[in-house]
């Protein structure tokens, strides 16, 4: 059993990132049995949900002429364009069946707001705006978060580093996360990332 100050984060294991969804990240249902075994070894477990309006400013479909893999200025912030995914109140969006939702103690949503994307658990990607997320955990005594869930070049890499900035000791568990590699090597190289920043390897 982990330490009563330590938790586990479970980054978007959602119907839109399965191998059939939307968005697929390849073998992401891979990830769902690992992450119900972890759930009964933390005493504090917490999910991140992508919960995006259908004008998304993410959604290349939002865009003319565009497609998704392109990267436009969204904002004065860099953004990579998406296809539509994770839309409030679609299926799309639902935690997968297969998770244990029951052993969630916490739900965490975030990309609310059209104007801005959020990979982060903790807050949206120019850190104008907060979840909570670091202020709950903190109010319960964590120190210490694990990290698993999809992807693991985006969602799962910026929550560990908004982590590690908030002053938490952060472990990312590899064997439970996925990338979703627009570029051939992004899972590695987040990972390279991730270390060079503090975080360790489990």
């Amino acid at each position: 059993m982990a330490p009563q100050d330590t938790a586990l984060i479970i980054v978007d294991l959602q119907v839109d990132f399965m191998p059939t969804g939307m968005l697929p990240v390849p073998e992401g249902d891979r990830v769902v049995p690992i992450a119900n075994r972890l759930m009964s070894e933390y005493p504090t477990v917490v999910a991140t949900q992508d919960w995006h309006p259908a004008n998304h400013g993410s959604f290349a479909a939002n865009h003319m002429w565009r497609k998704p893999g392109q990267v436009i200025d969204l904002n004065g912030l860099q953004q990579v364009l998406w296809p539509i995914h994770c839309v409030q109140d679609t299926w799309g969006s639902e935690f997968v069946a297969d998770l244990n939702v029951e052993g969630i103690d916490r739900v965490f949503r975030k990309g609310t707001d059209p104007e801005i994307d959020s990979y982060s658990g903790f807050y949206d990607n120019g850190h104008r705006k907060a979840t909570g997320m670091a202020e709950w955990l903190r109010e319960r005594g964590i120190r210490n978060i694990h990290v698993l869930g999809l992807a693991l070049d985006y969602c799962v890499k910026f929550t560990v580093l908004d982590g590690l900035r908030e002053g938490f000791a952060v472990t990312l568990i590899q064997e439970a996360s996925r990338p979703v590699e627009l570029q051939p090597g992004d899972g590695e190289r987040a990972i390279v990332e991730m270390v060079a920043a503090g975080a360790t390897v489990g």
